[in-house]
């Protein structure tokens, strides 16, 4: 069974992805990825620099990140050629791994576009992890230190929540605490498993 888990930024997909793996899943997480595919000397890299030059480089010649997302964040434009080049490499990538996983485990793809590049068609089931948005922004302000229009600008960038919701076979709702995301992500994957054995 391929699982499909995404949400908002900040909602707890990884600590999710987390649970399900201990629970006996093989997780893929499609940022982890997308890092790996973005390293010094890598395609994908170069591709990033021919299109918007050498100033999104650290001195070192590696990817800086932070100035890519605030490039991305804040033109649409800029956000969705990096999505065009960068998802083909990674969907690749996620097909690849699949093929090699899915005789022996179930897998979750854990990405935060699952709906947006189409991943969920490869996927039996798709979860939802949900937060309230002043919830999601107080976390994201503490995880990742941004100031309200950064704060802003990345939840915008994403598909709203309420759509995720409406496209997912479930949601779970991450406002308590992680004792209660891990026994609920435990019911779920319990439910799911259940139905394939």
């Amino acid at each position: 069974m391929v699982i499909g888990l995404t949400g908002g930024i900040a909602t707890g997909k990884s600590e999710s992805a987390k649970y399900f793996e201990e629970l006996g899943a093989h997780s893929i997480d499609a940022d982890t990825i997308s890092r790996e595919l973005t390293a010094k000397g890598m395609p994908a890299l170069n591709e990033l620099v021919n299109f918007f030059g050498h100033d999104i480089l650290c001195s070192n010649g590696i990817l800086n990140r932070k100035k890519l997302a605030n490039i991305i964040f804040s033109d649409k434009q800029a956000k969705l050629k990096v999505e065009k080049l960068l998802h083909t490499y990674i969907i690749s990538h996620i097909n690849k791994i699949i093929s090699h996983k899915i005789n022996k485990y179930n897998v979750v793809i854990n990405a935060p576009l699952l709906f947006e590049v189409g991943l969920d068609k490869i996927c039996d089931k798709t979860v939802v992890i949900w937060l309230p948005y002043d919830i999601q922004t107080k976390r994201l302000a503490t995880r990742d230190n941004l100031n309200v229009e950064e704060i802003e600008n990345r939840i915008s960038s994403q598909m709203p929540m309420e759509e995720k919701v409406k496209l997912a076979d479930f949601v779970i709702d991450n406002t308590g605490s992680k004792k209660n995301l891990r026994k609920n992500i435990k019911n779920l994957y319990k439910l799911l498993t259940s139905r394939i054995e």
